[in-house]
């Protein structure tokens, strides 16, 4: 039931990028510093949601014609 293209190839680079803009790159800009925090956590917050919807994703029958 767990679709592991969806977990691991979106979700959890998503993830990964969202934290490194948040927490890297953000100190280093400092006229744009809350943009991109919020920028960051957008994208960590979207790859959490999508990293849970990979979880519960269901293989569906192949229609074959």
């Amino acid at each position: 039931m767990v679709s592991k293209q969806i977990s691991i190839g979106i979700g959890i680079p998503m993830i990964v990028i969202g934290a490194i803009l948040a927490v890297f790159l953000a100190p280093m800009q400092f006229n744009l510093s809350d943009t991109i925090e919020f920028v960051g956590s957008l994208i960590g917050i979207l790859g959490v949601l999508i990293f849970i919807a990979g979880l519960f994703a269901r293989k569906t029958a192949q229609i074959v014609s």
